[in-house]
């Protein structure tokens, strides 16, 4: 299922990178494999974020194209994630993807966590 309304975002900066990490793994010219978000109990607030590249879509999954970029979340993640943001920093404060999620009351100094 092709989802458009609600969508999870990705910036540019986001983009290079998964494109980047893609071509790393040697899956840059597969386009079977796509970026697996998720929500998973833990971290400081709660609730925190998980990435990983897949190729197996389930039955409940949501799918996305943004940017360029195949994003797939399961249902019950997606409900957290409903109009987020991905992106990326490389500046002096820390390096890493990062979530700008509408949805989340409070996060993590960190910002690897959130509650809602």
């Amino acid at each position: 299922m092709f989802a458009t309304d609600n969508a999870i975002q990705v910036t540019d900066k986001a983009k290079e990178r998964v494109q980047q990490l893609l071509a790393e793994v040697g899956n840059g010219n597969d386009p079977s494999y796509f970026l697996r978000v998720s929500v998973v109990g833990g971290g400081c607030s709660g609730l925190s974020y998980k990435m990983d590249f897949d190729n197996e879509l389930k039955p409940a999954d949501q799918v996305f194209e943004n940017n360029g970029i195949k994003v797939v979340t399961d249902l019950k993640s997606f409900l957290y994630l409903v109009n987020t943001v991905l992106d990326f920093s490389d500046g002096l404060n820390g390096k890493g993807f990062f979530f700008q999620n509408p949805n989340a009351s409070r996060t993590c100094a960190c910002g690897e966590s959130f509650a809602v």
